[in-house]
C-alpha cells in the first residue's frame, strides 16, 4: 500500500477481498400496539475481510437497528445474516451468542467502562471469556494506552475512556468491529484520537470493521461509504483515497 498526498491509496487486492459478512433481505419491524414501525426495509449488504466501512445517514433512518443485527444483538424480522457463509442464527440464542463471543467485537458512543475498574481490569474481563484473547496490555498500548494500564475511568478522558473501549472490543481478537457512533460524544480533537485508534486495528489487526454516524466528514477514512435513509441504503460510494483523520475538519 503506497502513501499518497493526503492519504493511503488502497492496494487492488483489497478489491477482491473475501466476503465476510453478507446480509440478505433484512427487514426489521417494532410493532407498538396494533401500529408497525419499519426501521429496516429490505437491506442487503457485504463486507469483505478487512475493509472499513462507513454507514452514513440521520439519526432514526436505522443504521443502529442494522448494526445490532449484523452483530447478533438483534434478530431481524425477514431476512438473514450469513458469516462466512454459514447464518449467524443457525442453533438459535445459543448459535447467536457463540458467534458474539467468537467472532465480534463492539464499541458504542458511551464507554459502559466499570468504574472501580482500572484500564487494563476493564479490558480482562473481555479476555477472561475469550477463545483466543490478546493481552490486555497489548490491546491497550495499540489503542496508545500503554502508559494508562492502571488508571480508573474517572482518572481518564473521554477520548481515553473510549479508546479503553476500543481495546476491550479487540481484545478478543475479534473477527467483526462494529462501532456505533463512536465519536458522538467526543470534541472533534478527541474523535480525530478515536478514529485514529479504530484505523490502526483495522489496518494492523486486518479485522472488518463497520463504523456508523451521522457526520459525512468521518466518510473520508473509509474504504467504502454507505449512505443510509428510512431503513434503505440508498448509495454506494468507493474511496479511491482513505484519509486520515488527522486530516478531517470537522
Amino acid at each position: 500500500m503506497e502513501p499518497v498526498a493526503g492519504g493511503v491509496a488502497l492496494p487492488d487486492e483489497e478489491r477482491a477481498a473475501p466476503v465476510a459478512l453478507v446480509a440478505r433481505g433484512l427487514a426489521k419491524i417494532y410493532r407498538m400496539g396494533a401500529v408497525e414501525v419499519p426501521a429496516l426495509r429490505d437491506v442487503d449488504l457485504t463486507l469483505r475481510e478487512g475493509e472499513l466501512v462507513v454507514l452514513l445517514g440521520p439519526s432514526g433512518s436505522g443504521k443502529s437497528t442494522l448494526l445490532n443485527i449484523l452483530g447478533g444483538l438483534d434478530t431481524p424480522s425477514a431476512g438473514e445474516v450469513l458469516f462466512r457463509g454459514q447464518p449467524i442464527a443457525q442453533g438459535g440464542e445459543r448459535g447467536l451468542t457463540r458467534y458474539r463471543r467468537r467472532h465480534v467485537g463492539f464499541v458504542f458512543q458511551f464507554y459502559n467502562l466499570i468504574a472501580s475498574l482500572t484500564a487494563r481490569e476493564n479490558v480482562a474481563l473481555v479476555t477472561e471469556i475469550a477463545e483466543a484473547p490478546m493481552a490486555p496490555e497489548a490491546a491497550l498500548e495499540l489503542v496508545g494506552l500503554g502508559d494508562r494500564l492502571d488508571h480508573f475511568p474517572a482518572q481518564l478522558s473521554g477520548g481515553e475512556q473510549q479508546r479503553v473501549a476500543i481495546a476491550r472490543a479487540i481484545a478478543k481478537s475479534p473477527d467483526l468491529l462494529f462501532c456505533d457512533e463512536p465519536t458522538g460524544a467526543l470534541d472533534s480533537r478527541t474523535g480525530i484520537l478515536v478514529l485514529e485508534a479504530i484505523l490502526k486495528v483495522n489496518g494492523e489487526l486486518g479485522t472488518t470493521t463497520a463504523l456508523i454516524t451521522h457526520n459525512a466528514v468521518i466518510a473520508d477514512i473509509a474504504d467504502r461509504v454507505l449512505s443510509f435513509a428510512d431503513g434503505r441504503i440508498v448509495g454506494t460510494r468507493v474511496n479511491p483515497v482513505r484519509h486520515s483523520p488527522a486530516g478531517l475538519v470537522w
